[in-house]
């Protein structure tokens, strides 16, 4: 009877982890080229941005601090905004890695002025250069960055720059993390 019902818990366990590793995991091999791909999060107070494609929660809007004229930062000053940044009431976001920035680049939209999605519902985003968390391994005073600007480039509008020079920021929310150095 005990060897019954530790089969049975065993069963049980199986089933909830189970459907908790399919219940919805981002594919980065799935993509969505339509409006479907975002979707504004209420939860968060409209302010946040869940992408379908990838799992990772963006902001709507990536603006710079009131009162400022600029939205530049240095990339240290960009990491630890980031970190400290309250979005939808919600604090736990930061400088998204190189490959998660570039997967809103859509080389198809070169003109898009930026070069976002079609029928992406972000608003304030510039078409310019964004930081990333990933230091370039080969200079590690320069850090990748994003062109939204330049998405037809061979590069794809990805690019090392030193860290001491002020660029856009947009942070994020979930995903593999950063790279700080």
């Amino acid at each position: 009877m005990k060897t019954l019902y530790s089969i049975l818990i065993v069963i049980v366990a199986l089933f909830l982890f189970a459907s908790l590793a399919i219940a919805n995991p981002p594919f980065w091999d799935n993509q969505i080229n339509n409006s479907t791909r975002f979707k504004v999060l209420n939860d968060f107070n409209n302010a946040a941005v869940y992408d379908k494609e990838t799992g990772l929660v963006w902001e709507q809007s990536p603006l710079h601090p009131a009162g400022e004229e600029t939205g530049v930062r240095t990339w240290v000053v960009a990491q630890a905004d980031c970190n400290v940044k309250i979005v939808g009431n919600r604090r736990g976001w930061r400088l998204p890695t190189v490959q998660e920035l570039a997967s809103l680049l859509d080389p198809s939209n070169p003109n898009g002025n930026p070069d976002l999605p079609v029928g992406h519902p972000f608003s304030n985003v510039q078409s310019s250069t964004y930081w990333s968390a990933t230091t370039n391994v080969e200079l590690t005073s320069s850090a990748w960055a994003v062109d939204f600007s330049d998405a037809d480039n061979p590069s794809g509008g990805v690019g090392g720059i030193t860290k001491n020079v002020s660029l856009s920021v947009w942070c994020v929310r979930g995903g593999q993390g950063v790279d700080l150095q």
